[in-house]
């Protein structure tokens, strides 16, 4: 039986301080500004792989902020109708058996049903202070594609919807988008960040 891991919400992650917060924030700046930098319309040189997890790991706690804010919200929060989404329970077999090529298709593919379905949550939406989580969240993935973009994965073209994709489900629930947004950067994302060959040292 092959090893099957679902990443649900880490129950047991340490809760900082606002002192720690305080002293990370401006060096996750400073890379997001390098992220930025680096996909600028018009730049002449190529884009430099970029490895630092923390950067992914920004991305991922922005998104549970819009979970944690989303759990409290009690009116004007809902979704208006369902939304597709990508699978994010990943058996490792299945998925170190992909090529690298493959892994990327599958993980833009999940960020692209992210992007949409977070834009339908924001029309959705009319809780004023859930706002401007859904707007971080929203800017983020193309961000996170342009990651993909420095690490040598080919460009994605987009479907012109989602019907017929594999590897996808349908939510309700705002709560429920919210959580899959966060598990599939903790997972699909993660295990191909961490596996790049642009981002393995050169053996000699």
């Amino acid at each position: 039986m092959g090893n099957r891991r679902t990443y649900g919400p880490n129950r047991e992650d340490p809760v900082r301080g606002s002192a720690d917060n305080a002293m990370e924030f401006p060096r996750l700046l400073a890379l997001l500004l390098i992220v930025l930098e680096w996909t600028r319309p018009g730049l002449l040189s190529p884009l430099k792989p970029i490895c630092d997890l923390r950067v992914l790991n920004h991305f991922i706690k922005e998104a549970r902020d819009a979970e944690v804010a989303m759990k409290s919200c009690r009116e004007g929060c809902g979704l208006t109708e369902e939304v597709t989404v990508p699978q994010t329970t990943v058996d490792l077999d299945v998925w170190e058996k992909k090529n690298a090529q493959d892994q990327a298709q599958e993980v833009q593919t999940g960020l692209w049903l992210l992007q949409q379905a977070l834009g339908s949550l924001r029309t959705s939406v009319t809780n004023t202070a859930l706002h401007g989580h859904i707007d971080n969240n929203i800017r983020n993935l193309p961000s996170i594609s342009a990651v993909l973009r420095s690490l040598n994965f080919p460009d994605y073209a987009p479907p012109s919807s989602a019907a017929g994709l594999e590897g996808t489900w349908q939510v309700s629930s705002a709560s429920e988008l919210l959580q899959v947004h966060v598990n599939f950067l903790r997972g699909k994302v993660r295990l191909l960040l961490l596996d790049a060959q642009a981002c393995q040292p050169e053996v000699s």
